[in-house]
């Protein structure tokens, strides 16, 4: 069926008869339905303009959807791309420094290790020096002793002495009986 068109009704016409209908009156109700009909096309017309409209609007929102999904995707991977690799230099440098750490703690252990031996060696030569110094001391004391005679006449007790006697033994018991020097 052929649809019809306020243009159609405009140029219709009608075969003349005897007992017809009022003209005036056909072509009034006409006039009305060709108003009506043009109304509803500019209204139609109206609305298929709104849904096209419509229609766009939708597509360009499912692409801007769309668009987002991908970015939303795509930062979700570089954040965790950026977490991984924040998770990996946190590891490396948590990795050199207990390195360097260790390091350090090797340094200090070895001059730990260097000054106890310095001191050891110290503490060995002071001994020794005191050693030497006491010996020569003693020698010394017991030359001297020999040196100086005696005030009631008798010659040096060095002399009187047995001669088993090293001449630090003796100079250690006439140092009890004399003056005593004492060393640190």
């Amino acid at each position: 069926m052929q649809r019809i068109t306020p243009v159609d009704i405009q140029h219709k016409t009608f075969k003349k008869a005897l007992q017809g209908y009022d003209r005036a009156e056909v072509d009034q109700f006409l006039d009305e339905v060709i108003e009506t009909l043009e109304d509803d096309a500019q209204h139609r017309a109206a609305l298929e303009a709104e849904i096209a409209d419509l229609k766009e609007r939708i597509s360009h929102f499912k692409a801007m959807e769309e668009s987002l999904q991908n970015t939303l995707l795509l930062a979700q991977r570089t954040a965790d791309e950026v977490k991984a690799s924040a998770h990996k230099e946190a590891d490396l440098i948590k990795e050199q420094a207990r390195i360097a750490a260790e390091r350090e703690i090797s340094t200090f252990t070895d001059a730990a290790a260097d000054a106890r031996r310095e001191h050891q060696r110290a503490n060995e030569a002071a001994e020794q020096a005191r050693s030497e110094l006491r010996s020569l001391l003693m020698t010394h004391l017991a030359l001297l002793e020999r040196a100086v005679p005696q005030s009631n006449g008798e010659p040096p007790q060095a002399a009187a002495e047995p001669a088993s006697q090293t001449p630090a033994e003796s100079s250690e018991a006439d140092l009890s009986d004399t003056n005593r020097i004492t060393v640190y």
